[in-house]
């Protein structure tokens, strides 16, 4: 397992075949990270699926509103929804989109990010610039890499957990 330096900015994200360990990077986009640590921190994402996971590209989850496959899980709506929270302003920075970051999703709108977050496969450097940055997995990636693809998958994965290392 990685060296966790900072408890407080690190999310713990159990899968099916085992756990991911995510550096926030509070420098770089504090209020992505604290919304993070919000949902996390209120089980918001637990049960969440990946409801668009693209080969070669990355996987999508973080609809809290419409993708809990434990509580009132529709998949024709997963993906459209958010939190009971407002919208995030945007957070670009110069960090590129590398294997195992996350990003903020959002509509067209810079400005309209909430609870969706994907983490990427691949280096996606044409969404440099575009979407905010605001983590990299630091171990775990091979869990990622397993997770069922589809738009959306017939069968999709879900985040078992998802928690703040200093809480676990």
């Amino acid at each position: 397992m990685a060296e966790i330096k900072d408890p407080e900015n690190t999310i713990l994200m159990e899968l099916k075949d085992g756990t991911v360990t995510i550096e926030l990077l509070p420098d770089v986009a504090p209020k992505h990270v604290e919304r993070m640590k919000e949902l996390a921190r209120s089980g918001a994402y637990d049960g969440v699926v990946f409801h668009r996971v693209i080969e070669g590209f990355m996987a999508q989850t973080g609809d809290v509103q419409h993708g809990n496959k434990d509580n009132g899980f529709n998949m024709g709506r997963a993906g459209t929804g958010g939190s009971d929270l407002p919208d995030l302003p945007a957070e670009f920075s110069k960090l590129p989109h590398d294997r195992g970051t996350l990003g903020a999703a959002r509509s067209q709108n810079p400005n309209s990010a909430n609870s969706q977050f994907f983490i990427n496969f691949k280096d996606n450097h044409f969404l440099n610039g575009q979407y905010t940055v605001y983590g990299r997995v630091i171990d775990g990636m091979a869990h990622v890499d397993a997770i069922t693809r589809g738009e959306p998958p017939a069968d999709p994965d879900k985040m078992v957990s998802v928690k703040v290392a200093a809480d676990a």
